[in-house]
């Protein structure tokens, strides 16, 4: 069974506020941006372009890779909220 396959199978109730919030200014100076290849429901994007990190929040599984992993430690990482965030499903 394929990662997308398994993701397929979780359930997420999204907030209208992201439980995941960077510095954005220390993720300008990361030079590795782990956060963006860590992540197995690719969470964190990188933006050349305009220099930002896109958070999808909606995305997360609540793991808590992107925290441990991160060089710059600027991930301010919670748990959603009251009933929101993630439910697996077995099978």
């Amino acid at each position: 069974m394929s990662i997308n396959d398994k993701l397929f199978k979780v359930k997420y109730v999204s907030d209208n506020v992201s439980h995941l919030t960077p510095d954005h200014e220390k993720c300008k100076n990361c030079i590795r941006k782990t956060c963006t290849f860590i992540c197995p429901a690719q969470v964190w994007e990188w933006d050349d372009e305009k220099n930002t990190l896109t958070v999808n929040y909606e995305n997360c599984l609540e793991c808590g890779a992107c925290r441990v992993a991160c060089d710059m430690q600027c991930i301010d990482w919670k748990y959603p909220k009251g009933n929101k965030g993630v439910t697996f499903k077995q099978g």
